[in-house]
């Protein structure tokens, strides 16, 4: 069900509510950077969105992009219905630890191959994330790891009262 509220998309803008569901892989060239305490996690020309219904773009980034030293592994795995199983990564830099900010899918299912050797990153968990030079906000809530941007509209599926969409 879509909210009441939608918001029509203006010029050079997309609306979450176009996405597909099942979601889908869009390669792009945008460039895309990942900081947390003073250092870049990430910088990469080569990122994977994935596009779903409802849902802010989820940027995947591929690891060779990624400061790798900065990544530990956690235990926590989740699964996605379209996707796959996701494995988890907390973020470490000096004395500071943010657990599973990170996550990724090393054996993704038929039609997502495409993220396969790459992480995607919580924006709420990071101290800031950049899609060609805008800083991106981090959709409501803790379980959608959406990045917003001057690009797209929503309304946004994650805040509290928007798991009914």
């Amino acid at each position: 069900m879509t909210p009441r509220r939608r918001i029509e998309p203006g010029p050079g803008q997309e609306s979450v509510w176009d996405y597909p569901r099942p979601p889908r892989v869009d390669p792009t060239t945008a460039h895309v950077v990942v900081e947390l305490a003073g250092r870049v996690l990430a910088d990469t020309r080569h990122p994977v969105r994935v596009l779903e219904t409802s849902q802010a773009p989820g940027y995947y980034l591929p690891v060779d992009d990624v400061d790798t030293s900065l990544l530990v592994p956690s235990d926590r795995h989740t699964s996605c219905e379209w996707k796959g199983r996701a494995s988890y990564w907390s973020l470490a830099v000096g004395d500071l630890v943010v657990p599973d900010a990170a996550w990724s899918y090393p054996e993704p299912r038929p039609g997502f191959e495409a993220i396969a050797g790459h992480l995607a990153f919580y924006p709420q968990l990071v101290d800031a994330c950049w899609v060609d030079g805008e800083r991106v906000q981090a959709n409501d809530g803790d379980f959608y790891g959406g990045w917003i941007t001057s690009k797209v509209v929503g309304p946004f599926k994650g805040a509290p009262g928007t798991w009914g969409w």
